[in-house]
């Protein structure tokens, strides 16, 4: 046996939601051997790392179902406005330069190292890379995971159309200049990225035993040629990997689907022949009752990322139609610079309360295990591990926490499920086992010097200052632009409302 947990209260998440009050966990290889009371009683020990967990509760880790990382170094950097104009500051189309590798492999690693000790052990990372991929950067961004110790499945979100043409009005409202501008920014074709996946398939795709695999991401469909859109769909099938795309995020793209393509971005996408079990449609905020029937028989996954919805104001997704008709839904943090964290907690009490102001009718809201599956095994079946990860069963691999009973989030414990989602915040997580690694023990990260990628963060504070001022710079020109067109498209009519009215 390479690990035994012994005496702890063990929370399964499974289908029949088993739990055990005492239990051993038996784990060997990464994989969980046998779970339950006594389940360690004639087990071979050996040299098993064995964890006293009386008092501890066991359950399996979150899984970030969907994140931006090198959004790392942005908490409380950028103010909160609608999508398209926190894009410009954040992601500007006017800029020409990457980062270096160590600055994307510390900015990887401080999102690591919060996830860590949240409990978060897997994350689908949709990586994007300014002003295209290197492989210096992406290879930076998966040493990262490597040396942290965490599941992470990752792509290259990398748009290839001209930044205009993802927009409704905007090619109209731009001076020639700045579209000038645009046009020459640096892109690549849609068979250059395809190259550049197959490399990055080739060289990470099941590195780390299997743990740190590839994903695709075309950023959104409006932000692709038709081409390289389904060359996408084709690499995900191939590959049977995961499909990330932004659909619907805010009313803006609802407007653009309408004027550009005269239908839903989300039929574009089933027109298109990429909506499949792969897919993992991301936000899905503006959509109607055709889009919620595309989406539930193409049996993809929908990512949903309340906090992110809230600061960027993109709406409330109808997250009980979603359900009511079977459509696999997950939690993420979107990333630092929406969330203003890197907190998955934070989003599973808000998945648990935001959909209560949306329906007069209570019994249509959100439970907790709901949440609890949203944040476990829904993410993995998005990421392709359904039956693998987001349980604790013989068979699954060994990706476990446990929390500490005993803190104010469980004092007095009423109800174990209602507190996590509702009281915990994640500072009761005291252990994170990743394959059956034990990653942090006690609170102590034991995969990297904590303190010094802190301290090298720290130091990179320049670098980053330098980054953000170039944002700016980038983005000066075209601020007044953006908000026109958004204030256009705001006052065209669509058939839905996602937004709260006005008190």
């Amino acid at each position: 046996m390479d690990l035994i947990i012994r005496n702890a209260r063990i929370l399964t998440l499974d289908d029949g939601d088993t739990e055990y009050e005492r239990g051993d966990i038996v784990v060997s290889d990464g994989v969980i051997q046998a779970l339950g009371l006594a389940a360690a009683d004639g087990a071979d020990a050996g040299a098993a790392n064995i964890i006293e967990a009386q008092g501890l509760l066991a359950m399996p880790g979150l899984v970030n179902g969907h994140f931006h990382s090198p959004g790392n170094f942005m908490k409380g950097a950028v103010t909160p406005t609608p999508l398209e104009l926190f894009m410009l500051y954040e992601v500007p189309p006017l800029m020409d330069a990457p980062v270096s590798p160590r600055f994307a492999y510390v900015r990887t690693m401080i999102g690591v190292l919060e996830m860590l000790r949240q409990g978060v052990t897997s994350v689908h990372d949709d990586a994007f890379f300014i002003p295209v991929p290197t492989e210096a950067e992406v290879d930076s961004v998966m040493r990262a995971y490597q040396d942290g110790g965490m599941r992470a499945a990752v792509t290259l979100d990398q748009p290839n159309v001209v930044e205009y043409a993802k927009y409704p009005f905007l090619e109209d409202l731009l001076p020639p200049d700045l579209k000038r501008k645009m046009e020459e920014s640096p892109r690549m074709s849609g068979s250059e990225l395809i190259g550049c996946y197959e490399d990055f398939i080739g060289r990470w795709h099941g590195v780390a035993g299997g743990r740190l695999r590839a994903a695709i991401s075309c950023s959104a469909p409006q932000r692709v040629t038709p081409e390289y859109f389904q060359a996408l769909g084709e690499l995900s099938r191939t590959h049977d990997i995961p499909f990330n795309m932004h659909i619907l995020e805010t009313r803006l793209q609802r407007v653009l689907g309408q004027e550009k393509y005269g239908r839903s971005l989300i039929r574009y996408a089933h027109d298109m022949g990429v909506l499949d079990e792969r897919a993992m449609v991301i936000h899905a905020i503006w959509i109607d009752e055709e889009d919620i029937r595309l989406l539930a028989e193409s049996g993809c996954s929908v990512a949903h990322n309340p906090v992110s919805n809230l600061k960027l104001g993109s709406g409330i997704m109808p997250f009980r139609r979603l359900r009511d008709v079977g459509i696999n839904v997950c939690l993420g943090n979107d990333e630092a610079t929406t969330d203003d964290g890197i907190n998955l907690w934070t989003v599973v009490k808000i998945a648990g309360l935001i959909h209560n102001i949306s329906d007069p009718e209570y019994r249509h809201w959100p439970v907790p295990m709901e949440i609890l599956r949203a944040a476990t095994s829904g993410g993995a079946k998005a990421m392709r591990l359904g039956g693998k990860v987001g349980a604790l069963a013989p068979g699954y691999l060994a990706d476990i926490i446990l929390l500490d009973l005993n803190t104010l989030a469980f004092t007095p414990l009423n109800n174990l499920r209602h507190q996590l989602v509702y009281c915990e915040n994640g500072s009761s997580v005291v252990t994170t086992i990743i394959d059956g690694r034990v990653v942090m023990r006690d609170r102590k990260i034991l995969t990297v010097n904590e303190e010094e990628i802190k301290a090298e963060a720290r130091a990179l504070a320049g670098e980053f200052q330098d980054f953000m001022a170039q944002c700016a710079d980038a983005a000066r020109d075209l601020d007044e632009y953006y908000r026109r067109m958004y204030l256009k498209a705001a006052a065209t009519e669509v058939p839905m409302q996602r937004w709260m009215p006005p008190a």
